[in-house]
């Protein structure tokens, strides 16, 4: 399958990554190509520069954001989620119209320093922002509760036995990405929790993530549903 993904974080490493070894044709989105491929020093998380990454993941293709919007049968926003809606204007509304939109982007906002607040919470959401923005678009808001490595690869806690959720407007949409995290990434446990408005929920689970990352001195961890 054609993938795209907007954003060349630590997030979208793991996911162009693991799509790529899988087999998958994989197109990553940058604002500007040439600064990519020009940084070389790693991230202050001390993931490495795209343009290092790359060059053990020879397979996974570069371009601007429109790129690889209109690459992808389906397309994942990986950005940072305070520059999505800016990200996916970027993209264009004609390459993502129609396609499921895998959105794990957070609205965090690291303006007042660390812990950052949410940009947005309460009476709306990120996902709710960029499904108005883009009503022909199958928005399913997923992944965003687990840090990258997880999001790949549940098994490395708990032998894969703890919970994500999805949220969308679009039940079809919704079936087929569930599928998708089962499949190619090995999650056992997803919770449809219904419309897009349910970002709001997961979305306003970063602040007590970030707080138990800072107890537990690592991201290596996740929510289970107990019932």
């Amino acid at each position: 399958m054609k993938i795209g993904i907007l954003g060349t974080s630590m997030v979208g490493q793991a996911i162009s990554g693991k799509l790529a070894e899988l087999g998958h044709d994989v197109m990553v989105g940058t604002r500007d190509v040439a600064k990519t491929l020009a940084h070389t020093e790693p991230h202050p998380y001390g993931f490495p520069a795209f343009s290092v990454w790359q060059k053990e993941h020879a397979s996974v293709k570069l371009g601007t954001f429109a790129d690889a919007a209109k690459h992808g049968e389906v397309v994942f926003n990986a950005t940072n989620g305070t520059g999505s809606l800016e990200a996916l204007k970027l993209a264009g509304e004609s390459n993502i119209n129609g396609k499921v939109l895998v959105d794990i982007a957070n609205p965090l906002d690291f303006s007042q320093g660390n812990p950052p607040s949410l940009s947005v919470s309460n009476t709306d959401s990120l996902g709710e922002q960029i499904q108005r923005a883009y009503p022909n678009v199958k928005v399913v808001k997923t992944l965003n509760t687990v840090t990258a490595f997880l999001m790949v690869n549940p098994g490395l806690v708990g032998n894969a036995d703890h919970t994500l959720f999805v949220c969308g407007n679009d039940t079809e949409a919704k079936a087929q990405v569930t599928e998708w995290l089962k499949g190619w990434f090995g999650w056992k446990d997803v919770i449809d929790l219904g419309d897009i408005t349910n970002a709001r929920g997961t979305e306003m689970l970063l602040p007590i993530w970030i707080r138990l990352w800072g107890a537990l001195q690592t991201g290596m961890f996740n929510f289970k549903v107990v019932r």
